[in-house]
Parts: C-alpha cells; sequence; structure tokens
C-alpha cells in the first residue's frame, strides 16, 4: 500500500521548536522530490518547503527562511522538517506530499500526486 505517513507535531510555546518526519510505505522515497504543505483554519493551503529527489536542492515559502530546514534520510525512508523559533503563525496541519513527475522539487501543490493525512502543529502559550 502506498502512504506517506506525518507525525512530530504537538503543540508548542513560541520561540519553540518541533521536528516533523514523513515517512512513507510502498514507495522508496529517495527516488522522488518531497514537499511539506500546510493549512490553517479558513485559510488555503500553502507550500511550506521542498527537496528536490537528490537533497540537493532545497525551496522555502519566504515566511520559513531561516527557521524552518527540510532534509531527507533515504537509508530511513523519511523526510524531515525540522521549524525552530516556531511563532502562532505557524499554527496548521501540516502535510507532507510525493511528486512523480521529474526530480525537482516545487512548492505548488498541485504537482504533487501523493499526500499524507496531516499532523498537527499548534504555537501558543
Amino acid at each position: 500500500q502506498l502512504q506517506l505517513v506525518e507525525s512530530g507535531g504537538g503543540l508548542v510555546q513560541p520561540g519553540g521548536s518541533l521536528r516533523l518526519s514523513c515517512a512513507a510505505s510502498g514507495f522508496v522515497l529517495d527516488y522522488y522530490a518531497i514537499g511539506w504543505f500546510r493549512q490553517a483554519p479558513g485559510k488555503e493551503r500553502e507550500g511550506v518547503s521542498c527537496i528536490s529527489r537528490s537533497g540537493g536542492s532545497t525551496d522555502y515559502a519566504d515566511s520559513v527562511k531561516g527557521r524552518f530546514t527540510i532534509s531527507r534520510d533515504n537509508i530511513k525512508n523519511t523526510v524531515y522538517l525540522q521549524m525552530n523559533s516556531l511563532k502562532p503563525e505557524n499554527t496548521a496541519v501540516y502535510y507532507c506530499a510525493l511528486k512523480i513527475g521529474g526530480p525537482t522539487q516545487s512548492l505548488a501543490g498541485d504537482e504533487y500526486d501523493y499526500w499524507g493525512q496531516g499532523t498537527q502543529v499548534t504555537v501558543s502559550s
């Protein structure tokens, strides 16, 4: 069964950190570019970060540059999103997604083919 499973979300105070994981089953992740997206209540989904198939190229939304880091561990078949200096406006459900077409990454959600179920991140004091 082809599946992406996110984990690592939770409640954190402003300024805190979380590391999200995206684990795959049925896929060999190092064949694909992977993206992280989020959706807050009442807002549209937005691209947060993405990484190329090789891991050599990454992109970030302007709002998270310098605070979030995407990485991949192909041995563990997992992609991570390290989130530091979290802010209340980062509260959202975070999703990872897999892109079938081509090795390059993208922050456009409509380029992705498989999605996980999401993990809730809440930043609040």
